[in-house]
C-alpha cells in the first residue's frame, strides 16, 4: 500500500494534566479527503492544530508522521518552514484570522512573496487570479478591501485563498464554508476538488456539516469526547452507522414544529418599497465633486403578521442583513417601513426610539463575539431591564433573570442560578452562548425576533435543540420571527413564508412549500439544488 501523506497514530493531547484528547489513530492519503466530525469541544480541532503545535499551553504525545517526517520531534524553526507552506490552514473565523490593518491583497501576496519567492508585481497578479478562482466579485477591487469592508462570505473565500497561495500538499480546513451561503459552498468545495486532483493534495476538513461531508470526503471519522468511534468510508459509516453517536448526529437535521398564525393575526413589521443606499467614491476626477450610491437594498415590500416566521434567504451580499439592519432601526432607510405600528424617526437623539426598540430585538450570528467578554451572565441579560425597566430593584431583576435562564433551558426548576450569574460568557459552550443570547433578547418581552444566522456557528445537535427552543418560544409567546439565513433546512423548519433576494432585490416571494418546493425562478432553482 502506499504510505500515507499524513500518519498520526496515538495522537493525546492534556492541558495541566487533563487529557482532551485520547489516543487518536487517523490517516490522510495524497489526493485524499478525511472528514473529523463531531460536536464543538469533541476535540477535532485540537487534534489538528496540536499537529504543528499551535495550540499553546498542550501537552501533546504520539506519532503524527508527514510525508514520513514525525512532526511532533520537529524544532519550532523547522515547524515554521512547514506551517503555510507544505501544511496550510483555513480558519473557522476569518475575521480574526486576517490582520485588520492590511488589505486582503497585500495578506495574500505576503505569503506568495515569502513561500513562492514571488515579486510584488507578480504577487500582485497572483492575487486578483486567486480571489478570482474562489468566486469573489470583482477581484481586483476586492483585493484592495480590509477584511471589515468584506462580508462574512467574501472573508471566508479571500482566507482561503490565503491557504491556497503556497500550493500546499496538506490543507487542513477548519470549518471552512461555515460562513458561506449553499451557492458559494459548493463553488469553493468544487474549487477545492479542482486543486487536489491538480497538485494531489490531501485535505483534512473538520466540520459539523453533514451534509459537506456527504458531498465532499471519501472517507469520515467520527469524534465524541476527544476519542474516534467510529471512522471508514462517508458511504458506509452514514448508510451503516455503528456508534450510537454516530446514529445521533445523523438524526439532528432540523424538524419542523411550528402552528400557522391566526387568520387576521395583527401585522407587526410592513415594509413596502424599501431601499438600503450607501455613498460610494467614484473614480476619477468626477469623484472630487460627488459621490456614487451602492443599493443594498432595492424596493423590497413584505408583511410579518404576529405569530409567523419570515425566512430571508440569498447569498452573501444579497442585502439580507442590511434588510435586518433597516428593519431594527439601525441603518436609514427609504420607502415605508413600519414597526408594531411605529416608524423609526432616524434621528440622532437619545432615547427618542427607547420605547421601540424595546418591541423589536435581535440574535446575531455569533454568540462569542456579541456578548460582552467583561460582563457576567446577570449583567448581560439584565442589560435590557437597566434601561427599559430602571426602576426595577436589584432583587426583582435577578428574580427575572433567573426566571429568563430557566426559560431558555439553561437551569431547571430546582436550581436558583447562583452559580450560574457571576460566570463569564466563555465559560460556555456554543451553544449555551446562544441560549444566553436568546434570553437577553427576551426579557425585554419583545414582539418580533430578528435572528441573523442564530445557528450557522452551531453544530448540528445544538442546531437540533436551539431551533427546537425558537419553536416552543414562538408558539409560547406568539413571536414573530425576521430570519435571515442561508440554510434551506432551517427555512424549512421554521419559516411560514420566504423571501428570496439577490442583489438587494427580492426575486421570487411566497409560502415556504410552494417556494422550496417548486422554485420557478432560476436562481431559487439553484439555491434549492446546491443545499441537497
Amino acid at each position: 500500500m502506499t504510505k500515507p501523506l499524513l500518519d498520526v497514530r496515538g495522537l493525546s493531547v492534556a492541558f495541566q494534566g487533563r487529557p482532551v484528547v485520547h489516543g487518536i489513530d487517523f490517516s490522510v492519503a495524497v489526493g485524499e479527503k478525511l472528514a473529523l466530525v463531531g460536536e464543538s469541544g469533541s476535540g477535532k480541532t485540537v487534534s489538528a492544530l496540536s499537529l504543528l503545535r499551535l495550540v499553546q499551553g498542550a501537552d501533546v504525545a504520539g506519532h503524527a508522521e508527514f510525508e514520513g517526517t514525525d512532526l511532533l520531534t520537529l524544532s519550532e524553526r523547522q515547524l515554521q518552514a512547514l506551517r503555510g507552506d507544505a501544511v496550510s490552514f483555513v480558519f473557522q473565523e476569518p475575521m480574526t484570522a486576517l490582520n485588520p490593518l492590511y488589505p486582503v491583497g497585500s495578506q495574500i501576496a505576503e505569503v506568495l512573496q515569502l513561500k513562492r519567492g514571488m515579486s510584488p508585481a507578480e504577487a500582485g497578479r497572483e492575487v486578483v487570479a486567486l480571489l478570482a478562482s474562489t468566486g469573489i466579485p470583482e477581484p481586483e477591487r476586492r483585493a484592495a478591501a480590509y477584511p471589515h469592508q468584506l462580508s462574512g462570505g467574501q472573508r471566508q473565500r479571500a482566507m482561503i485563498a490565503m491557504a491556497l497561495a503556497s500550493q500546499p500538499r496538506l490543507l487542513v480546513a477548519d470549518e471552512p464554508t461555515t460562513a458561506l451561503d449553499v451557492t458559494v459552498r459548493g463553488q469553493i468545495l468544487d474549487l477545492l476538488d479542482r486543486l487536489q486532483r491538480e497538485h494531489g493534495m490531501g485535505v483534512l476538513m473538520i466540520t459539523h456539516d453533514l451534509n459537506l461531508v456527504r458531498r465532499f470526503a471519501d472517507r469520515v471519522a467520527v469524534m465524541e469526547q476527544g476519542r474516534i468511534v467510529e471512522q471508514g468510508k462517508v458511504s458506509e459509516v452514514f448508510q451503516q452507522p455503528t456508534h450510537p453517536y454516530t446514529r445521533r448526529l445523523l438524526d439532528s437535521r432540523p424538524v419542523r414544529d411550528v402552528i400557522e398564525p391566526q387568520a387576521g393575526a395583527t401585522t407587526l413589521v410592513q415594509a413596502g418599497q424599501l431601499s438600503v443606499g450607501y455613498p460610494v467614491p467614484i473614480p476619477g476626477v468626477r469623484g472630487w465633486f460627488r459621490k456614487g450610491r451602492f443599493d443594498a437594498v432595492r424596493s423590497v415590500s413584505f408583511t410579518l403578521p404576529r405569530g409567523a416566521t419570515l425566512g430571508v434567504v440569498g447569498e452573501s451580499g444579497s442585502g439580507k442583513t442590511t434588510l435586518a439592519m433597516a428593519v431594527l432601526g439601525l441603518t436609514p432607510s427609504e420607502g415605508e417601513l413600519m414597526v408594531v405600528g411605529n416608524g423609526w424617526s432616524q434621528a440622532k437623539a437619545a432615547g427618542r426610539d427607547r420605547a421601540l426598540r424595546r418591541r423589536v430585538q435581535v440574535v446575531f450570528q455569533d454568540p462569542f463575539s456579541s456578548l460582552s467578554p467583561r460582563m457576567t451572565v446577570e449583567q448581560i441579560v439584565g442589560e435590557g431591564l437597566s434601561i427599559h425597566e430602571p426602576g426595577l430593584s436589584s432583587t426583582q431583576k435577578r428574580d427575572r433573570v433567573v426566571a429568563m435562564l430557566r426559560e431558555v433551558g439553561l437551569l431547571n426548576e430546582r436550581d436558583d442560578g447562583r452559580s450560574w450569574l457571576h460566570r463569564y460568557p466563555h465559560e460556555f459552550s456554543g451553544g449555551q452562548r446562544q441560549r444566553l443570547a436568546i434570553a437577553r433578547a427576551l426579557i425585554v418581552e419583545p414582539d418580533v425576533l430578528v435572528l441573523d444566522e442564530p445557528t450557522s456557528a452551531l453544530d448540528v445537535t445544538v442546531q437540533q435543540q436551539v431551533l427546537r427552543l425558537l419553536q416552543r418560544l414562538q408558539r409560547e409567546r406568539s413571536l414573530s420571527y425576521l430570519l435571515i439565513t442561508h440554510d434551506m433546512d432551517v427555512i424549512r423548519a421554521m419559516a411560514h413564508e420566504v423571501l428570496v433576494m439577490k442583489d438587494g432585490r427580492v426575486v421570487e416571494a411566497g409560502p415556504c412549500d410552494a417556494v422550496l418546493s417548486a422554485p420557478q425562478q432560476p436562481y431559487t432553482q439553484t439555491l434549492v439544488a446546491a443545499a441537497g
